[in-house]
């Protein structure tokens, strides 16, 4: 089976994500996405997050609504920070019949050179990329890299429902109808933004 890895904070999830990842499991490009909700990303470790926990609980929830889409909490039980390559060879180790490969937003890709061992994520496991709207991605692309056709582009992010939380404002169509009243009640008691 070929397995996309979606990895994230996911602090909420949001329309977007689910929109992403669905697509990329319809397109044909994997039989599986796996939302791989880190616990904490070396790039952003100053940010307030939810309880991994929660925020694993919420995306399992939203999942369960998407064909061939699972929320995963594999990078829980692995070393921190959460290295991507690290996250693949063990998922690789464990699932020895499965292929894996990247999924990221086009913002991602221009800062991957960061990444550790960015290199051997490409030369290894390959990477996806679906366009984001306001900072798409431009080739020519490595070889084991590939953009994604057709998978819708929305400018929602966890940052901007954080925003409007905390100015009172409405985040309805911004996340799941079946996690709305949560991520509110969440946010409003532990002001996590």
């Amino acid at each position: 089976m070929r397995v996309a890895v979606f990895g994230g904070s996911f602090n909420p999830i949001h329309t977007g994500h689910a929109l992403i990842a669905a697509s990329v499991a319809e397109s044909g490009e994997a039989d599986e996405v796996w939302l791989m909700v880190s616990p904490q990303n070396p790039l952003k470790q100053d940010r307030m997050l939810m309880p991994e926990i929660v925020r694993f609980r919420l995306a399992a929830k939203v999942t369960e609504m998407c064909k061939g889409v699972k929320a995963s909490d594999f990078e829980f039980y692995l070393p921190r920070p959460s290295y991507t390559y690290n996250t693949l060879c063990k998922l690789k180790e464990k699932f020895p019949e499965d292929q894996f490969i990247l999924l990221i937003g086009s913002d991602n890709w221009k800062i991957f050179d960061k990444w550790m061992n960015s290199d051997k994520i490409i030369s290894e496991f390959g990477v996806l990329i679906y366009q984001r709207p306001d900072d798409p991605a431009t080739g020519p692309f490595p070889e084991g890299v590939k953009v994604i056709e057709n998978v819708p582009q929305m400018l929602v992010s966890s940052t901007l429902i954080r925003e409007r939380l905390k100015k009172g404002e409405d985040i309805r169509f911004l996340v799941p109808d079946v996690i709305y009243n949560e991520v509110k009640s969440i946010f409003n008691e532990q002001q996590l933004t």
